[in-house]
């Protein structure tokens, strides 16, 4: 493990750098670059009574103060330089310190949990956006009002449903796209601040302290939507391994952040002059005769941030599946150019119901605004614990430094979800209640595999006195090799038993092997397969993959002459074990609530053959019931 990733390491040429910056404005900052659309509105609806002067100079000055705090220095200065052999993101710390040397279920939790309110507020994200985007259409003319959610959901539904084709092509404009869109809306924000220039005054951190504290319940509440301009941030970290540090952080200094504040600014300064507040503050910046082309850049911009997050939900769901804390799903890689260029259906349209039905819903970004942010909040939160331990273990800084700095963190991602909670019933109980489900799935899944691995042990059959039996009653041994695929370390595989029981054969040629995955991204080839000789014609392997990884055990079959095993590839049967599982009679087993939600994933998760790319027509599975 490095305590720095590995694009920090090694130079990147400047082409390169400047390409892969252009390409993370299109993937990372999507999310948080849509946010002006509905950040400053809401911030100042939260204000109540007149908008005055010192509302608007306080709310800014917060804004800017959250993004600096937040997003540039825990996120871009501090988050970034702890990464799981190059990759981020909750999940990815969490393997790091919770699992990567010893298990530490406290560690674990917290991940996990951080992991589920992702997909919480992930859902949000997409609504919340493309309907801010559309509304700008109100201020054109009141004849679009009736027609904004209806286009919005066809918008919506329309970008989850070329989802199964892939993104490439359209990635590729991203970039560009977002480029345009940091660049408009930062002149913009330019000529809203030429129009009031004193609402630079907001830079003054003790003008957004000021309001805060002097405002009582008030102050306090507009935290709540303040903490919107942060929308995203945590996809900085996560989307780190797809394009290493130092492009995303030249591109959030050099262009996201500034043309952020600029616009902030500008809305702001609009705001000073008089300009009307009840209505989206952020298209008042564009002069009219421009107003819809640049609806119309603001919608596509949105597309993009929506995609995003989607691609992130794929990432993060391939990552939990590789980790054992969700069942197996049918990942389809749509892109072969592109590791994270991938599908998943389950995921895909459970989002989509999810998104859509938000939409419908809430009707207007005002509301789902109110829903937004518990989740992403405790989401900071848990990491903000995450990066205090890996300040002390990783970087081994003292007790003191550690906990100034993560301290610091704490308070204002505390702060965040304590005002946010204000939102609850709101409409942000939707957020939690999503989380809440995805926990307890990951949970009963590992809690079912745990009770399966721990039944399987309690029968196991030392190798040799199994094969001494074989040859004391003369089984019959026939041609080819046979692997059997097995979750024990040691030992005979149970479906190598339950064969030879119900056949009463077994190959000449046998090869063991236990696909393992690691709490690292990727393995090195040379480290990928560990092969052992227990006898004559008898081998047994394990097989290493990242979370970051596509098992594919034929493709890795190829190589095993390279470790002195000599088995007959070109006639191979594989043997996997089916479990279904079944409540203890004693009563001793899970809980029955896991039991059920388990035995329910499990009869409905992909089977492991197709998992790890097995030939369909070489694949024997045999069944037994197990109870948990």
């Amino acid at each position: 493990m490095s305590s720095t990733s590995e694009i920090e390491t090694h130079p990147i040429k400047t082409s390169n750098l400047t390409l892969l910056s252009l390409s993370a404005l299109g993937i990372v900052f999507g999310d948080i670059g849509t946010s002006p659309l509905y950040t400053l509105k809401t911030v100042l609806a939260l204000t109540g009574g007149t908008v005055s002067p010192p509302v608007i100079l306080g709310s800014l000055s917060l804004v800017i103060w959250t993004l600096i705090l937040i997003t540039t220095v825990k996120y871009v200065s501090v988050a970034m330089r702890v990464d799981n052999d190059g990759e981020g993101g909750i999940l990815a710390l969490m393997s790091l310190l919770g699992l990567k040397t010893t298990r530490r279920p406290i560690i674990i939790a917290v991940g996990l949990m951080g992991a589920a309110l992702m997909y919480g507020d992930g859902a949000i994200t997409p609504a919340i956006s493309v309907l801010s985007a559309l509304e700008g259409l109100n201020i054109i003319t009141p004849f679009f009002e009736p027609y904004v959610l209806p286009i919005s959901v066809v918008i919506l539904i329309g970008l989850f449903a070329i989802q199964p084709k892939g993104t490439a092509r359209i990635g590729q404009a991203f970039g560009p796209v977002m480029a345009l869109w940091f660049l408009v809306i930062g002149v913009l924000g330019a000529w809203g601040i030429i129009q009031h220039p004193s609402v630079l005054l907001a830079v003054n951190p003790l003008c957004g302290l000021d309001y805060l504290f002097s405002n009582g319940l008030t102050g306090f509440l507009v935290l709540g939507g303040v903490f919107l301009c942060v929308t995203g941030a945590e996809a900085l970290y996560a989307d780190m391994g797809s394009f290493g540090a130092k492009p995303i952080r030249l591109a959030w200094l050099l262009l996201v952040f500034p043309s952020l504040i600029l616009n902030y600014a500008g809305q702001a300064g609009l705001a000073l002059e008089g300009a009307p507040t009840t209505d989206n503050i952020f298209y008042r910046l564009c002069p009219v005769p421009f107003l819809v082309p640049f609806v119309l850049l603001a919608t596509i911009a949105t597309i993009i941030a929506s995609q995003s997050i989607i691609t992130g939900a794929f990432s993060m769901t391939r990552q939990a599946i590789q980790l054992g804390w969700l069942p197996r799903l049918k990942i389809t890689q749509t892109s072969a150019k592109g590791y994270g260029q991938i599908y998943i259906g389950t995921v895909n349209w459970l989002l989509m119901a999810v998104t859509v039905g938000l939409a419908i819903g809430f009707r207007k970004s005002d509301g789902l605004a109110s829903a937004y942010g518990i989740a992403v909040s405790a989401t900071m939160l848990s990491t903000s614990v995450l990066l205090f331990i890996a300040m002390r273990e990783i970087w081994n800084w003292n007790l003191l430094k550690a906990g100034i700095v993560a301290g610091l963190f704490m308070i204002v991602d505390a702060a965040f979800f304590a005002a946010n909670l204000s939102k609850i019933m709101k409409g942000g109980y939707i957020p939690i209640l999503v989380a809440i489900i995805v926990y307890g799935i990951m949970y009963a899944w590992h809690q079912g595999t745990k009770a399966i691995v721990a039944q399987l042990r309690e029968e196991v059959v030392p190798i040799d006195a199994f094969m001494a039996k074989i040859e004391e009653k003369k089984l019959c041994r026939i041609n080819g090799t046979a692997v059997f695929l097995t979750r024990t370390e040691t030992d005979t595989p149970p479906v190598m038993i339950w064969h030879v029981r119900q056949n009463h054969a077994l190959h000449r040629q046998i090869f063991i092997l236990r696909v393992s995955m690691c709490s690292i991204p990727r393995v090195k080839d040379s480290e990928r397969l560990l092969i052992k000789a227990l006898g004559p014609g008898i081998w047994r392997a394990t097989a290493f993959y990242g979370f970051m990884e596509h098992p594919d055990i034929p493709k890795l079959l190829k190589k095993i002459r390279n470790y002195g095993c000599d088995h007959d590839l070109e006639d191979v049967t594989y043997y996997v074990g089916h479990e279904t599982t079944i409540p203890r009679e004693d009563g001793k087993g899970v809980p029955k609530w896991i039991e059920a939600t388990f035995a329910f994933m499990q009869r409905n998760a992909l089977h492991i053959g197709e998992y790890i790319h097995l030939p369909p027509d070489q694949v024997v599975e045999i069944g037994r019931q197990i109870q948990i």
